[in-house]
């Protein structure tokens, strides 16, 4: 890639630019850009140039077909799951026509719900598949109202400004009068919701302190349930991988590194860190022992407490005992969490004696009460009293996109909105609501099976709308949700259901009405590398034409628009490439404003290049908070008080009893060693290897960590011995919500008394029929609870279930899930 010119140079005339660019655009030469933004180096020649979550990325295509992609030159720490997006294009599991429930088809909406699931389905014509979405949402809506339509579709849509099908399907229901919508999401559902309360902002997606500012100052890393190796590959754009050079930064300086957690993960490994394993959703409790031995020992930063935070001294009797006869000591907190209480004193002198970073990971707060989580490591920081130093205090997205990553001065690129007429936006789409009634996103089950009830949510209450047909586009609630027996029943419910994706995943295969959608490598987009980095503006450029009869998300919206009479006001009279030419010019003009010069529109499209950005060394050094810590007052928090409030009294006004006014140990529902645990292992839930949630898991990717061709089962030596269970062998993992097959795996990576069964697994039911029917792959949300975080945030608990796990035996029942129906 080219030396970027530094923003405070001078540069050539517009006109001279402009003429150097096209000249050596023609030539496939590398063009320094005016006063910051260049284009990357084009080492591969003829190569389509495009990006995806794992990355940008070069394909190489012959006759109309994919044959082999490369991971962009200038990616750090490439992804290796690239190869499985090649596989996604051509996977068997590709949707190739659309498709309706035979049942649906020949008997109306409603007709035998318990057949979802089955397979049973007709190819239909493209006409007949569009008439039958949109007579179906004209007789919802004018029968049942609109809030009866839920499309608060959710998930991990492919990138792109373009092609956000979320963002597109509310644009068309809200054309056809309104709709239920969702607000919030799973990643960080309870975290999102208290933290504004506590920080004054949402800060689970906000930038850390910059990688390199932690890597020069920081003197003990603390990772508490947050992975960045693993979760970092990917992106909710595309990939910069900025978190990788972050961590191996601290390699190279010798950084001591504690993990905390009950794997030891990646990145544990890769630093030779520390390993602590507490049990699992004991997190809180051992952040009490730490902060009492903090206090008892005078360890804790008045000053800082005083000057910058707020209710201190309504927390106090709390952690002391005097509230309610328990002094959350070391010990007290031991007895919980498993960890040596002599460890736990250890922690917090070791944390009061450096200059300590605590990186705090999502899974902390996917647990029952898991807003205290995150209350009570603000908290400890706060008492650590290094918020807004460099290298100290914490940071909620080391984990995630790459926060920390320094942010370059680049433009926002617009993108399409999800109301007609309104200017292009940006933003993150899956945290609005826009809908005529909205419910917290995890909530959907809760609500098709409670219609007409009043739910608790953020100091307000809900009307639960009575749910008829719900669309689905760009995500996979079959993988993300929790209980999944309990959700299946759920769903029947439902007069319609309506399915818009390139795979047979299990959400499509219990559709009603199923629309092939394109993957995004055929069809055009555009987008910027980097959540947080912002580094590049990138064409996503189609590679091949779409397969069998799918169509992008946007021709079929536009298509039911046209249906139902609107049409024009769906599109405003905008082709695909109008629509990104109209983004990218949107950020031509806030970059002028910046000092910098992008090449028109047409040159950087057909360079198979990404534009550049220029990275100031105030970004790089960037600390979070220390404008704050500088001036409280002039920067004051968003909170009631403009201080970090450990505590709040919007909450106590709440006056919810599953979520107090300050950090609490609330026991949860179920857990490891538990007073209520009925099953003997505790499950660890996380993040996959070689997949994005559910993503890529119907492709060759599979082969690489499948085990007896199922989800692979991590146990400890002592917890297979004790079952008779050896490496390799298909085992069956059950509770009362319900049963799963996988394939054991022996490591020491895992606490004893744990188990590690990765989320996205696809959910194959031997019996769709029969409720609790064996999960044939390995989903791992059949054991989990779908209960609440509480009544603040109605957050999930996807880290919350016990489970058993005994040898399979006879004969296993053959795997469907990853090939089309009736194939």
């Amino acid at each position: 890639m080219t030396t970027i010119p530094s923003p405070r140079k001078g540069g050539l005339s517009r006109r001279g630019f402009l003429c150097q660019t096209a000249a050596a655009a023609a030539l496939g030469a590398t063009v320094p850009l005016p006063r910051g933004a260049a284009l990357a180096q084009d080492a591969a020649g003829s190569e389509i140039l495009t990006g995806s979550h794992w990355g940008l990325f070069r394909a190489t295509v012959k006759d109309g077909r994919a044959v082999a992609i490369h991971p962009w030159e200038g990616d750090p720490w490439p992804s290796a799951q690239l190869k499985g997006v090649l596989d996604s294009i051509y996977s068997p599991s590709r949707i190739k026509y659309p498709m309706v429930r035979r049942a649906w088809l020949e008997q109306g909406p409603g007709a035998d719900p318990a057949g979802r699931g089955t397979g049973d389905f007709v190819r239909v014509s493209w006409d007949e598949a569009i008439s039958l979405v949109a007579r179906e949402l004209v007789r919802v809506r004018d029968t049942h109202g609109p809030e009866a339509i839920f499309g608060g579709s959710y998930g991990w849509k492919s990138p792109g400004r373009m092609h956000n099908c979320q963002t597109l399907l509310r644009r068309l229901l809200k054309l056809n009068g309104g709709f239920t919508s969702s607000m919030g999401d799973y990643s960080t559902g309870a975290a999102q919701v208290i933290l504004p309360y506590v920080t004054g902002s949402i800060e689970v997606y906000e930038q850390c302190t910059a990688w390199p500012n932690v890597v020069e100052n920081t003197e003990l890393m603390v990772f508490w349930g947050a992975n960045p190796l693993r979760n970092s590959e990917i992106c909710w754009q595309i990939a910069d991988h900025g978190a990788f050079v972050g961590v191996d930064g601290l390699k190279k300086k010798g950084t001591r590194a504690i993990c905390i957690d009950p794997v030891r993960t990646e990145t544990a490994q890769y630093l030779d860190a520390e390993w602590i394993a507490p049990r699992p959703q004991t997190d809180t409790a051992m952040m009490l022992g730490i902060a009492h031995t903090l206090y008892s020992e005078n360890l804790h930063d008045a000053d800082f407490l005083a000057k910058y935070t707020t209710g201190f001294d309504r927390f106090l009797p709390y952690l002391l005992g005097e509230s309610d006869g328990t002094p959350k000591t070391a010990d007290w907190a031991s007895n919980l969490c498993g960890i040596p209480a002599d460890t736990i004193r250890d922690l917090a002198r070791r944390f009061a004696a450096n200059r300590t970073m605590l990186a705090l990971g999502y899974s902390t707060q996917r647990q029952h009460h898991g807003e205290q989580s995150t209350w009570m490591l603000v908290t400890l920081a706060c008492m650590l009293g290094q918020i807004g130093l460099p290298g100290g205090g914490y940071g909620l997205s080391y984990h995630y996109a790459s926060g920390g990553a320094p942010t370059h001065l680049s433009p926002i690129l617009p993108s399409i909105t999800d109301t007609p007429g309104q200017s292009a936006g940006g933003g993150a789409a899956w945290l609005s609501a826009g809908g005529t009634v909205s419910i917290p996103v995890s909530r959907l089950v809760e609500t098709l099976l409670n219609p007409g009830a009043t739910m608790d949510y953020n100091g307000t209450k809900i009307t639960l709308p009575a749910l008829k047909l719900a669309w689905w586009a760009g995500g996979n609630p079959f993988s993300h949700h929790q209980d999944r027996n309990e959700m299946v029943r759920a769903w029947q419910a439902l007069d319609t259901f309506i399915v818009q994706d390139f795979q047979w995943t299990a959400t499509a295969r219990h559709a009603d009405i199923v629309l092939p959608a394109t993957t995004s490598y055929e069809r055009n987009d555009i987008e910027q590398v980097g959540d947080y980095a912002l580094s590049h503006i990138v064409a996503m450029r189609k590679l091949i034409e779409p397969l069998h009869e799918a169509r992008s998300d946007y021709d079929i919206f536009t298509a039911v628009a046209d249906k139902l009479g609107f049409g024009y006001a769906y599109t405003e009279g905008q082709t695909e490439m109008d629509w990104i030419r109209s983004f990218y010019e949107a950020a031509m003009i806030e970059a002028r404003a910046k000092g910098m010069e992008m090449p028109v529109f047409d040159v950087f499209w057909n360079s198979n290049q990404p534009l550049a950005f220029p990275l100031s060394e105030d970004q790089r050094q960037f600390v979070r908070h220390a404008s704050f810590r500088a001036d409280p007052l002039l920067n004051a928090l968003g909170t009631p008080s403009g201080k970090f409030e450990i505590f709040s009294r919007a909450v106590q006004a709440m006056g919810y009893d599953d979520c107090p006014p300050h950090p609490t140990w609330l026991e949860p529902v179920e857990r490891l060693d538990g007073p209520t645990a009925r099953y003997p292992l505790g499950v660890a839930a996380n993040h996959p290897v070689k997949r994005l949630h559910s993503q890529l898991c119907g492709t060759v990717l599979r082969e690489d960590y499948a085990i007896a061709g199922r989800e692979p089962c991590w146990m400890n030596p002592a917890d297979a011995a004790a079952r008779g269970l050896q490496d390799g062998d298909l085992a069956r993992a059950f509770n009362d919500r319900g049963q799963i097959l996988v394939g054991i795996r022996i490591t020491d990576e895992i606490r004893p008394g744990v188990v590690r069964i990765d989320e996205g697994g696809w959910y194959d039911p031997a019996d769709p029929r029969t409720p609790g029917s064996l999960c044939r792959y390995g989903d791992v949300n059949v054991l989990t609870t779908g209960i609440a975080t509480s009544r603040l945030s109605q957050g999930n608990c996807g880290q919350t279930a016990v489970c058993e796990v005994e040898k399979f035996q006879g004969v296993p029942p053959e795997v469907t899930v990853f090939v089309e129906p009736g194939a």
